[in-house]
């Protein structure tokens, strides 16, 4: 089976969900952060712990670097870090406090030279999140769009050192509708670097087709808050 990351998305220390990004629709899981983090941590298919921080996202900046740091120092699991990270100094908080990966979205997006030197400085440590409505970019915590696409991103991020591409169709997110593969497979055959499919993940037999088209590993959100997922995953 591909590898799963389970999504922690924060706002306020507490652990919520969005419906295809949109702030107002916000609702709060069952499992605050840390109980989360120890209970996704039990399963072997759990390589990696996948956390947002929501309000960095949409005001450019961190807004919860000291809780995350304490979430970090609980986790027996690698931690991936996005949401707001749009400098070299916040890669290296994050990285020197214990995360294994950032995320890279807005920033990245719109400035290829700066991802392309932030990735020679951190090879494999940075994934570039790349986030579209249907195939238009989407940046600032997903309430503005570009017209640049994914497929320009695909082949204009070929030759960086990242450690893979994390991609959400955001038509899809938080709806447990399933996932994008077609689009997902699209990407897996544009680009050299490993693809991890996001957004409407239900599952075990939503992440059999994302790896039967190459998929690398999946993140899973609201569904990962259920125990019918967990169930057949065991």
């Amino acid at each position: 089976m591909i590898e799963l990351w389970p999504a922690i998305d924060l706002i306020d220390n507490q652990s919520v969900r969005l419906t295809e990004g949109v702030y107002e629709t916000k609702e709060l899981m069952p499992r605050a952060p840390l109980e989360a983090i120890r209970y996704y941590s039990q399963f072997k298919q759990v390589t990696r712990i996948h956390i947002v921080d929501l309000m960095g996202a949409l005001h450019q900046k961190p807004t919860e670097e000291a809780f995350i740091k304490e979430l970090i120092k609980e986790s027996d699991v690698p931690i991936e870090i996005g949401g707001g990270i749009r400098s070299q100094q916040t890669i290296d908080y994050y990285l020197s406090n214990g995360a294994s990966y950032v995320i890279v979205g807005t920033r990245g997006l719109q400035d290829p030279e700066w991802l392309q030197d932030m990735t020679n400085r951190y090879p494999g440590k940075i994934y570039l999140g790349l986030d579209a409505k249907k195939t238009k970019i989407a940046i600032n915590g997903w309430t503005e769009t570009e017209e640049k696409t994914i497929y320009d991103v695909a082949k204009e991020t070929a030759s960086y050192k990242l450690g893979g591409i994390i991609y959400t169709d955001i038509s899809k997110d938080g709806k447990m509708a399933g996932p994008n593969v077609a689009l997902t497979k699209e990407l897996v055959d544009l680009s050299p670097h490993p693809i991890t499919a996001s957004g409407g993940i239900r599952h075990i037999e939503d992440l059999r087709r994302l790896e039967e088209v190459g998929v690398t590993a999946a993140i899973v959100g609201k569904a990962a808050n259920t125990a019918e997922f967990w169930e057949a995953i065991r």
